[in-house]
């Protein structure tokens, strides 16, 4: 095994939710699954209804593709994995590929938490703004958000992942989680790993925090634009709709925080594996019902395409 002590480690075993009673696990395969499934579907089906339906080419349509893009693309960078090694019977997974699979996940997340705020920015402008919504969401500012988010995501997952390779791994290679994670191997390693702390905690809070901060500003000014409006059916539409967002936002953030800003003494498996089941499964699969299911315009437009 490439975990034996004195050796080198050449692969991970993912543990996840192997820890699990048989009774349970043989239950969590078919829910994970049903789960993966709803979140691509569900989020494809976004996608289409956008790129198909000219009464979506606008702003906030735009993001929430992207959105339901990045949703996909982040469940799939971990739970077909764990479906694989729980069909197959195995826990294995290369040195290689589980930083592979951090390098994915961070970046994922990442454009997740810029894409809430981008969608909290853009509801901010409708609301406070509605004169000059058409000259301040441009196509060309929409683009520039999505862009440079991709590219700052990118880069911050690069630094973390380069950091975790330079970490040298004897011994125990057992991962609690059913997924390659910075908090777990940074327990692993047999090095140093105060940089790697100091890095999440300063530049990767920065990353996370800086689009929550703006996202609590923008709900602020909304909420204050929207208690001055003299109907209550007209608050209680927009407050609604604040609100779906929030719910996302406050489950999205509130495991990452859990999971990731604190000292690694502190962290448990199993929090922890419930944290990351949060976000990793249960988040995406959201997207669709809570952004969609609500929309009027969407809803029409995806009658269109089921019928």
């Amino acid at each position: 095994m490439g975990g034996a002590n004195g050796s080198r480690v050449s692969r991970f075993l993912l543990l996840g939710l192997s820890r699990l009673p048989q009774q349970q696990q043989q239950l969590v395969f078919p829910l994970f699954l049903g789960m993966y499934l709803a979140t691509v579907l569900g989020n494809l089906l976004i996608l289409l209804a956008v790129s198909l339906d000219s009464r979506l080419h606008v702003p906030m349509y735009f993001f929430l593709s992207h959105l339901s893009f990045v949703d996909v693309c982040f469940s799939s960078t971990t739970v077909p994995k764990m479906l694989a090694n729980h069909a197959l019977g195995s826990q294995a997974i290369s040195f290689s590929g589980c930083l592979t699979q951090m390098y994915f996940l961070f970046t994922f997340m990442d454009m997740d938490n810029f894409l809430l705020a981008m969608m909290a920015y853009d509801r901010f402008v409708a609301v406070c703004h509605p004169l000059h919504y058409s000259a301040k969401m441009t196509h060309q500012l929409c683009v520039l958000l999505v862009t440079g988010s991709w590219v700052i995501a990118n880069l911050n997952a690069l630094l973390h992942t380069l950091l975790m390779a330079r970490l040298s791994f004897f011994g125990d290679n057992a991962i609690p989680y059913f997924f390659c994670d910075v908090t777990p191997l940074l327990k692993l390693s047999c090095s140093d790993t105060h940089l790697n702390e100091v890095m999440i905690l300063t530049e990767g809070a920065l990353v996370m925090i800086t689009p929550f901060v703006c996202i609590l500003v923008s709900y602020i000014l909304i909420a204050r634009a929207v208690l001055r409006v003299p109907l209550a059916k007209g608050r209680w539409r927009a407050f609604s709709t604040c609100g779906s967002h929030l719910a996302v936002v406050s489950l999205f953030y509130g495991t990452i925080i859990a999971v990731y800003f604190n000292p690694l003494s502190s962290h448990s498996a199993e929090k922890d594996t419930a944290a990351t089941v949060l976000y990793t499964v249960v988040t995406p699969v959201l997207n669709p019902f809570i952004y969609s299911l609500r929309n009027r315009d969407l809803k029409g437009a995806l009658r269109k395409i089921i019928g």
